[in-house]
């Protein structure tokens, strides 16, 4: 049965998952002053208990001052901070699951926080030419990219099953990844998207040498920006092969592969999707996210659009004949901590309908 294939075991490295699914990170905004509350602990436990193979958290910043937009988004820094988290794993582990800390810095995205001097390749939030703070030095290029590999030690210090990089969604990663917002000339610029995955590429490096050689890295990675929906960073599987390549040899082990529908096709002639692409152009494991289990995509649901469940049939599918390895899902876990349980035991009529009203509590 095509079920079957999502709950089968994975292994990679040191990371030993009894399913296939992924809860995809989602930002919370319950952590007042950056520390993550016993509620946020609780939140992440339920899951836990009920069957998701690995938690990747919400977003959490990195030692940078502007590292996050937002003061109750949680940060991966600090005694406070980092005693939090430790509750948060230990919690996650007491009932035998598996969770990453996803590392993020926010760089130019707009916020409703500014809390620090504003870290950006160029200057641009989106690509309209029109600078409004100062690049990035050298000096502080070099101060994020140890940001991130001190997160990443503190990561495993911690207990953390694996850690996840946010390189997506037009965030400080991304924003050197795009042309739109990297207009630099220097070793971290460029013209070609690979000449542009290098900060990327030097962050992995780091964090590599700070984890050791088993410990997984995960990345996050999309092609669409919140600035810039229909943006593209690789149009070909050529450029596309130039963009992820240099990640891999840097130290990605795992591909998390970000579409607003995962059943998209990436390019035209094949049914690909992104991750079907990524795993095939790099060999590498990667997963799949993008609307799972819900009738609507993300996007519509800030705007108050609700959305319905939706079969997984096709996704297992794809999953079965290994088009990509793992299934991240949002927020249909979101709404309910037992979707991997009722998937699992067919009782798909309990599904709930995701309503945006979830994104303002912690169930």
């Amino acid at each position: 049965m095509a079920l079957d294939s999502l709950f089968k075991p994975f292994e990679f490295k040191s990371l030993k998952m009894p399913n296939r699914v992924v809860m995809a990170p989602m930002t919370r905004s319950f952590s007042p002053g950056g520390v993550a509350t016993d509620d946020v602990a609780a939140y992440y436990r339920r899951r836990a208990e009920n069957q998701v193979g690995l938690i990747v958290t919400e977003g959490t910043g990195v030692a940078r001052d502007a590292s996050l937009n937002d003061a109750n988004v949680p940060r991966f820094h600090g005694e406070k901070e980092l005693a939090a988290w430790k509750k948060v794993v230990d919690e996650v582990h007491a009932v035998g699951g598996l969770i990453a800390p996803q590392l993020w810095h926010v760089g130019a995205a707009k916020g409703k926080d500014v809390l620090g001097k504003i870290d950006s390749p160029s200057g641009l939030s989106k690509r309209d030419g029109n600078p409004f703070t100062e690049p990035m030095t050298d000096a502080e290029i070099a101060d994020t990219i140890a940001a991130f590999a001190s997160a990443a030690a503190n990561a495993k210090a911690l207990g953390f099953d694996a850690i996840e990089l946010h390189g997506a969604h037009g965030y400080l990663i991304d924003q050197f990844f795009w042309e739109g917002t990297n207009v630099r000339t220097d070793g971290f610029g460029g013209p070609t998207i690979g000449e542009r995955s290098k900060f990327a590429a030097e962050i992995l490096k780091a964090v590599r040498v700070a984890v050791g050689p088993d410990y997984p890295v995960i990345i996050r990675l999309s092609q669409w920006k919140q600035q810039e929906y229909t943006a593209r960073l690789a149009t070909t599987p050529k450029e596309m092969e130039a963009w992820l390549q240099p990640l891999a040899d840097a130290g990605a082990d795992i591909f998390h592969c970000s579409q607003r529908r995962f059943w998209e096709p990436e390019f035209e002639g094949s049914d690909l999707n992104f991750a079907g692409w990524a795993k095939k152009l790099t060999g590498a494991p990667t997963i799949t996210v993008g609307s799972v289990g819900l009738s609507g995509e993300f996007i519509a649901a800030f705007g108050g659009e609700g959305s319905q469940p939706a079969s997984i049939d096709g996704l297992l599918e794809r999953l079965d004949r290994g088009e990509f390895d793992l299934v991240g899902v949002g927020r249909a876990l979101l709404q309910d901590p037992e979707w991997v349980v009722k998937i699992h035991e067919g009782r798909t009529d309990e599904l709930k309908s995701f309503e945006r009203e979830a994104l303002g509590v912690l169930y």
